[in-house]
């Protein structure tokens, strides 16, 4: 067994603290004895399956314990994760499959309905009892045994996650056992996570801020618990009830929380065990940091910044929030961060440049994508007029981020946009080539449209479509229609009906038609 692997850590939190708690969701309690115990038996059990070395199990499933049991036995295998968000819709679903040709699939009795519409040819698990040729975890749990051992290599592929693209669909990116093990090292030590903090899960488990969270627990002995985020009321009770004293969130999620009349929100004494708030996935704001210093009277706030490349780049120490806090920080520990400009050569203070990674958490590349790969995984050669690399090996990957940034007299980073025209919407990296490509395939009245982004505080950019047509479409009638192909965070709040849509050298001008339509709100 390699010392670098999340099965690692599990086991050596069972040999320490079996009877700990290590997950709780509302009143089931699982101590990290039991946990171990529920993941052998359906690691044992995928090692049945007729899969070889390196194939991809999807997870397309609600938040629940049985979610985090599924992670972790797929990682005890040499098998490979592919988390798939609860919000993909069928046409999602079916290009993920497709593109790292799933193999198997681990779903509940709500998303199998996608699996089966897919005709996914693939073998199927569900938690629940479903249908008699569908094996679930109860049939598993009940059959199998817990002896199991097993021998996972630290520098394999472990995740797979799709957050975003910049053509059609989304692109995976691929994770090692030993980038896992990093970040959970990583943020332990600059977060100072103890084996009695209790970290809320809220986020979401198909992306490593979200997946960070299990691994953190496991890293210091901690406990996790479990929340669907559903109304504002719902959260605070779960932060009181199972006493968080960790809390990872998004923007979204703070605008979601203080959105509540005053009067219901809790008083600052019932929120006195909350000693740390980390936030990453979008831009603060004002009011956010406000808010997050009155509520939780005893947190100190962590303003992240991570790359999809790379796990974690930055952190703003909790003490210079008030003093800078647009900063997205400094590099985490065992990182180190670059800006340079067109010219490779370092920035000055406030020039603005590329973000350059180099370090621990860089990613393995994207998956079955060489072209995308190649523009951000470069070599430290990069940094030559930066650094002295006389005497260095010259084979050490680097990321070239592809966000613009600049760093003020003191060191500290900010960030000022992104190489490309992507959207940052309620913690989601979405693709307007993706939503486009989504129109044209299904409203054949629409000539030509296009989608991109619109500054909101609240939720960092509302999407916005412009189209064009004979005659104007009901806007009812259009979202009727994407709704069927597309999850609720990529649907546009926006859409603009134009005779016709401005064109540059061939091509939609998008920043005209941004112009026109802010004038317009």
């Amino acid at each position: 067994m390699t010392v670098n692997t999340i099965r690692n850590l599990l086991e050596r939190a069972a040999d320490y603290y079996p009877q700990k708690t290590a997950l709780i969701e509302k009143k089931e309690k699982v101590s990290y004895k039991e946990l171990l115990k529920r993941v052998n038996k359906i690691a044992k059990f995928l090692n049945t399956l007729p899969l070889k070395k390196g194939d991809r199990i999807g997870i397309y499933s609600n938040k629940c314990i049985n979610q985090v049991i599924s992670i972790l036995s797929v990682l005890s295998t040499d098998f490979v994760i592919v988390p798939i968000t609860r919000f993909y819709k069928p046409d999602q679903l079916k290009h993920i499959i497709k593109d790292c040709d799933i193999k198997c699939i681990i779903t509940d009795k709500t998303k199998i309905k996608n699996v089966k519409e897919v005709n996914f040819e693939g073998k199927i698990i569900s938690f629940e009892p479903i249908e008699k040729e569908i094996v679930s975890f109860e049939e598993i749990l009940k059959c199998y045994d817990d002896n199991y051992a097993c021998d996972v290599k630290s520098h394999a592929n472990a995740v797979i996650t799709y957050s975003y693209a910049t053509h059609s669909f989304a692109k995976g990116i691929v994770i090692s056992h030993r980038n896992l093990t990093d970040g959970a090292r990583i943020v332990s030590k600059y977060l100072d996570i103890k084996k009695e903090d209790v970290i809320s899960g809220v986020l979401s488990f198909n992306l490593d801020y979200g997946l960070n969270q299990i691994f953190c627990a496991l890293y210091n002995k901690a406990t996790l618990a479990i929340h669907k985020y559903m109304l504002a009321s719902d959260f605070f009770n779960h932060l009181i009830n199972d006493k968080v004293t960790i809390l990872p969130v998004m923007p979204i999620h703070i605008s979601q929380m203080f959105d509540e009349d005053p009067h219901k929100i809790p008083r600052g004494e019932f929120l006195k065990n909350i000693r740390a708030v980390t936030s990453s996935g979008g831009n603060l704001t004002a009011k956010m940091i406000k808010d997050i210093q009155t509520h939780f009277p005893n947190a100190k706030f962590y303003s992240m910044h991570g790359l999809t490349e790379a796990f974690r780049s930055t952190y703003l120490d909790p003490s210079q929030i008030n003093i800078r806090p647009n900063s997205i920080g400094k590099a985490v520990p065992d990182v180190e961060i670059y800006v340079i400009n067109e010219n490779k050569e370092e920035c000055k203070p406030r020039e603005v440049g590329e973000l350059i990674h180099r370090g621990a958490c860089i990613y393995k590349g994207y998956w079955n994508a060489p072209e995308e790969t190649a523009k951000r995984f470069k070599s430290i050669k990069i940094l030559e007029k930066v650094l002295d690399l006389e005497g260095d090996l010259i084979d050490e990957t680097v990321v070239a981020s592809g966000d613009y940034v600049y760093k003020d007299e003191e060191g500290y980073l900010y960030f000022v946009s992104r190489k490309d025209d992507m959207i940052k919407t309620r913690g989601y990296r979405v693709s307007p080539y993706e939503i486009e490509s989504v129109v044209y395939d299904n409203i054949s009245e629409i000539k030509q449209c296009a989608v991109f982004g619109v500054e909101n505080e609240k939720i960092e950019e509302e999407i916005v479509l412009v189209y064009s047509a004979q005659k104007p479409i009901p806007k009812n009638s259009i979202l009727f229609e994407l709704k069927k192909h597309l999850p609720t965070y990529m649907l546009p709040s926006i859409i603009v009906y134009k005779e016709y849509i401005p064109l540059q050298y061939g091509k939609m001008d998008k920043e005209k038609l941004k112009k026109e339509v802010l004038k317009t709100l």
